[in-house]
């Protein structure tokens, strides 16, 4: 694992970071690997999401699956972070991006200014590709002070709607790991643009797809929103 990249989608609002995956596994045409065992997986099963053709639509596919070096998680449990964090130590990747977003009606007065988008780094992440993000301009996620218009309170981090975004973060500055958070503010809807908006950022940085090549979107998202009314009721 050593020579990849693991993106962990955080459950937050609007499950834009499901939806961000949900385009670089389609996009690369990424291929299952494995399967995880754990209890924090909801045991389900269905149709592959990203099946593009009748030679692969009949397979069943469980959440327990490992997509490439993409992992799906559906629990906000404190357990279920601690074995997120010990998955990635213990996996050796060469870097982790964990995925998220967070409240857009939760902002401070200077986050309103500019890009809705933020990043963090641990300081093994910074040693690695600070310099690279700052080239790219990137706004690093502020601290704030828990007390709206208090200077002397000491500035913290918060990622309201985030889920174990912080918690992640801050597991992955104890252990030294080499990990980014990348977010969009955002608020609850239709989060596709979100999404796009999201991973198109990402882009920037590690460069996921070539030149023009555009983000293919899923078949599963046809029925996003569930599927259309039944024209018998008129």
């Amino acid at each position: 694992a050593k020579r990849f990249v693991c993106f962990q989608p955080a459950i937050a609002v609007g499950n834009v970071a499901q939806l961000a995956v949900d385009l670089i596994v389609s996009t690369l045409s990424m291929k299952r690997v494995g399967y995880m065992h754990t209890d924090c997986l909801v045991p389900m099963v269905g149709p592959n999401p990203y099946a593009t053709s009748a030679e692969d639509a009949g397979e069943i596919h469980t959440t327990a699956e490992g997509i490439c070096h993409n992992f799906f998680y559906r629990s906000r449990s404190v357990l279920n972070m601690q074995k997120k964090s010990w998955f990635v130590l213990t996996s050796e990747f060469s870097r982790t991006v964990v995925l998220s977003s967070s409240h857009a009606y939760q902002r401070d007065d200077q986050q309103l200014k500019g890009t809705p988008l933020r990043y963090l780094v641990t300081p093994a992440m910074r040693t690695a590709s600070g310099p690279a993000l700052t080239e790219l301009g990137w706004m690093e996620m502020e601290r704030l002070s828990p007390f709206p218009g208090l200077v002397e309170a000491v500035p913290r981090l918060s990622i309201p709607g985030g889920g174990v975004t912080k918690g992640l973060f801050t597991d992955g500055c104890q252990e030294e790991l080499c990990l980014a958070v990348v977010l969009v503010f955002c608020s609850e809807g239709d989060n596709v643009p979100d999404a796009f908006t999201l991973v198109n950022h990402l882009n920037e940085w590690l460069l996921l797809k070539r030149g023009a090549q555009k983000w293919k979107v899923p078949g599963s998202w046809r029925l996003l929103f569930g599927s259309s009314h039944p024209p018998s009721i008129f």
